[in-house]
């Protein structure tokens, strides 16, 4: 089995990122901010997977909104295009890893670490939507890394989507979005490859195939509870039903859903304000 390494704090603050702020901001947002994020997640395995990963994540976090240079919770990096209606930027994506020791399928297999996806995005902002929200879509390919296993690579990801976002009276936020999620075959070996090494009476070889990974529907939401603290939750749908790889003894369940609920406490902030 494979050996875990221990996951550093800057690592694991890569994974706090995309939870920091969930759903649509105020036309007006400091330049900078300092704060801390706690999130609780139970999330489910892998899409396909029976089982579910309970995690808990406290830590520190640095929001910097440059018109050029980002770094906020759609990932850090440098704009290289920016219009009114088209952005080319790096984004980051991150999902809890899970010990196969608790996974009944993958019993005795290399466990999943926890994944971290970096790489170009181009978003296309598509206007007015319904109730005062706002469309746009994105298409993200990314190269995904094992943080528990030294960044090893494995594999692409393409993760196109749709989104819809609105604010709400009361200092509601609220963001849902339907996509899908697509793999190379190393990436689609990660989740689903048995190695005839690993193979057993009630888990046979399986040659993962790259394609349609999983169907995605997300909805989140925010609201302020005070100036310096806000209250965030997430949920997520995933379905292997159509996948490339829903043939592989380790899918157990076509559809599964991952939760999640935190807090932010924003400690310091710029008085310079800027359009988000």
């Amino acid at each position: 089995m494979r050996t875990r390494c221990q996951t550093s704090i800057p690592a694991l603050a890569v994974v706090a990122l995309p939870f920091v702020a969930v759903a649509q901001e105020p036309p007006g947002v400091p330049l900078w901010e300092i704060g801390a994020v706690g999130v609780a997640v139970r999330q489910q395995a892998y899409p396909g997977a029976a089982e579910h990963v309970n995690r808990g994540l406290a830590l520190p976090y640095l929001i910097y909104r440059g018109r050029y240079f980002r770094a906020d919770r759609d990932g850090a990096g440098l704009r290289a295009i920016v219009t009114p209606d088209v952005e080319l930027d790096v984004g980051v994506a991150a999902a809890f890893g899970s010990r196969s020791s608790a996974i009944e399928a993958r019993r005795g297999m290399p466990d999943i670490g926890t994944l971290v996806e970096f790489g170009p995005r181009l978003k296309w902002h598509l206007g007015a939507g319904p109730g005062q929200g706002r469309l746009r879509a994105e298409f993200p390919v990314r190269g995904v890394f094992d943080l528990n296993d030294h960044l090893a690579h494995k594999g692409m990801a393409f993760e196109p989507r749709l989104i819809f976002e609105r604010s709400a009276a009361g200092g509601w936020s609220y963001s849902t979005s339907l996509g899908a999620v697509w793999g190379d075959r190393r990436l689609a070996d990660t989740f689903y490859g048995v190695a005839p090494v690993d193979a057993t009476a009630g888990r046979p070889a399986h040659v993962a195939q790259s394609g349609l990974i999983a169907w995605r529907l997300s909805a989140s939401f925010s609201r302020h509870l005070s100036r310096d603290v806000r209250l965030f939750g997430f949920a997520r749908a995933d379905t292997v039903a159509g996948a490339a790889n829903v043939s592989s003894p380790l899918v157990q369940r076509k559809a599964g859903v991952s939760v999640g609920l935190g807090l932010t406490y924003t400690w310091m902030r710029s008085g310079s304000q800027v359009a988000d």
